[in-house]
């Protein structure tokens, strides 16, 4: 609806005369600006004499109250959620290092793929190792076939020198013969033990289960113990999510939870965790299936970051996340008790800052200032501004965003409310989407 002419003529004339004796004491320029001003003031005049007259005729009978959806606020228990950066490491990673030297003859596994514990990767040239282990078993038979003759050379003089048949230093020497052989003896077996050991190096095994990385070596490389490193293992399942958690938020968790408004999952364990429950964020904005927990929390702060470490530790048995993912760490478990929240769209930005439509017991709109503390599950948490059982305008801003207006409020329910509006037909191209048209009236009516 637009004003008449006359109307419109009048405001203009009011605001920018324009008699002869005015237009000749100004400067061109200064007349042009004055009708740029007051080319863009018609449009604004437009719509101020278009809400005057629908409020009128809302308010005189002329058209009925708009419905409007409302919901009443009412402190409840709200479950809180905590949003991090994080990126995924493998719970454990193992260097695979041959522990002997020799020519690599052949890489057993398939590089990338999933092995045991205890499975062969690498094969070395065991030649060397069992000519070794012969010589150390034949260098053993020679040791004990001395000890062999020790012991009986020293049971022979054992009763002669009971019956002083012999002198004392001769039976002395047998005992020290004797004693010296199973020593020999012993020195002999451990060589076998080790060359045996060097024999068995020679087939690289997987020390932990997991996946498999690159073979830094290939076939006929030569393997030296400065330079024995292989491949390396992550093992994925469970994984681990590494994240910081910053200073600013830490204080401000300790200080409610100290004061009594959020409440925590459980008590601080040994490790630090505080028994959250994590999910994850992907990059593609879906949510990890399985959950998993805080298990790991440091007690000071990470120069490096600024915030403290923290690490939380989940189930993949598929292996769909991988080593290096960079996901959103949603820790769940905390509630905020006794809580005023309001769906997201009922939050308007204005000049004042964050406000509120409210609905007066006499159905009248009227904003009101909110200040804002968190966001839990589509809500905005309430902190100063509103009380219980006050109605807050929900949709509706389409209809109705002059404050004072008669509205007819439609009650919603708390859950009904978070629910997203159905969306609107599509508009033309170029044009600004009703929505967004509805609230910068709310927030300039709000203004006024």
């Amino acid at each position: 609806m637009s004003p008449p002419n006359s109307a419109l003529s009048k405001a203009i004339q009011k605001m920018f005369p324009t008699s002869a004796d005015s237009v000749t004491s100004m400067q061109a320029n200064s007349s042009i600006r004055l009708w740029h001003i007051a080319a863009l003031s018609l449009p604004l005049l437009t719509l101020s004499a278009c809400g005057k007259q629908d409020a009128s005729a809302a308010g005189h009978g002329g058209m009925p109250p708009p419905e409007v959806n409302v919901v009443t606020v009412q402190p409840r228990n709200l479950a809180m959620d905590f949003e991090y950066v994080g990126q995924t490491a493998g719970s454990r990673e193992t260097e695979v290092r041959a522990r002997i030297s020799g020519i690599l003859e052949n890489r057993v596994y398939e590089e990338g793929s999933r092995v045991k514990a205890g499975s062969v990767l690498f094969q070395i040239d065991p030649g060397t190792y069992q000519t070794q282990l012969a010589s150390a078993e034949a260098a053993a038979g020679v040791t004990e076939a001395k000890l062999n003759q020790a012991k009986r050379e020293f049971a022979r003089l054992t009763p002669l020198a009971a019956e002083k048949a012999i002198s004392q230093k001769e039976f002395d020497d047998a005992k020290s013969s004797l004693e010296t052989a199973e020593a020999t003896y012993k020195q002999s077996r451990a060589q076998v033990n080790e060359a045996k050991l060097n024999l068995g190096y020679t087939k690289v095994v997987a020390p932990i289960s997991g996946v498999t990385g690159v073979a830094n070596k290939s076939n006929g490389s030569l393997v030296t113990q400065s330079d024995s490193l292989l491949t390396t293992i992550v093992q994925t399942d469970p994984i681990y999510v590494n994240f910081s958690v910053t200073e600013a938020d830490y204080l401000k968790l300790s200080k409610d939870v100290n004061s009594g408004k959020i409440a925590l999952p459980g008590k601080r364990a040994t490790n630090g965790s505080l028994a959250f429950d994590i999910r994850l964020k992907l990059a593609d904005g879906s949510i990890y299936p399985t959950t998993g927990k805080m298990n790991f929390a440091s007690e000071k702060i990470n120069p490096a970051t600024g915030g403290f470490d923290a690490r939380a530790q989940i189930p993949n048995p598929e292996g769909n996340l991988r080593p290096g993912q960079f996901v959103r760490v949603i820790m769940n478990g905390a509630t905020r008790s006794a809580a005023i929240a309001v769906p997201q769209r009922a939050i308007i930005d204005s000049p004042m800052g964050k406000i509120v439509f409210t609905v007066s017991p006499d159905n009248k709109l009227a904003p009101r200032p909110v200040e804002l503390d968190g966001w839990s599950n589509g809500e905005w948490i309430v902190t100063k501004g509103l009380q219980a059982g006050d109605r807050v305008l929900v949709d509706g801003f389409i209809k109705a965003h002059d404050p004072g207006m008669t509205v007819t409020p439609v009650a919603l329910t708390a859950q009904a409310a978070v629910t997203p509006a159905p969306a609107m037909p599509q508009a033309a191209p170029g044009a600004k989407p009703a929505a967004e048209s509805a609230s910068a009236k709310a927030a300039s009516a709000a203004s006024k």
